[in-house]
């Protein structure tokens, strides 16, 4: 629904969740893109699943695999020197390197995508304004 609203279809749509580094290989990432037909990548916090067998270099731009079993799920990747890394995985109509690049090139200043900050820093103004109003 909110997806409709927007004005010019994005190239690109980096969702805070996972992609295929999910119990089912179908992560958020995944939903979305298959639901709306764009590229997407799973950009998450924290680690669902998997392992990370070594830490990626402290430097900007480390990274190290994150697998399960013998399956390559995505990547723990540092986006800011000596910050925890997020963790990368394919949504949909894209693949593992594209994807790092492009939450590189977005996580500029921080540690998170420069879209999913934003979007997080909007729904945080928008829930104190709904809760100012007298909603739980």
């Amino acid at each position: 629904k909110a997806f409709r609203q927007v004005r010019s279809r994005p190239d690109l749509v980096i969702c805070d969740g996972q992609g295929r580094a999910h119990p089912r290989r179908l992560g958020l990432a995944c939903h979305v893109g298959l639901a709306l037909d764009v590229p997407t990548i799973g950009c998450a916090k924290s680690r669902l699943l998997g392992t990370v067998r070594r830490e990626p270099g402290l430097a900007r731009g480390g990274r190290a695999a994150l697998t399960d079993g013998r399956e390559r799920i995505g990547t723990a990747l540092r986006t800011r020197t000596a910050v925890k890394p997020v963790f990368v995985s394919v949504g949909h109509r894209i693949d593992l390197a594209s994807a790092e690049r492009w939450v590189l090139a977005t996580a500029t200043r921080y540690r998170l995508p420069e879209p999913s900050r934003r979007a997080h820093q909007a729904v945080t103004a928008y829930k104190k304004e709904w809760a100012g109003r007298g909603h739980p």
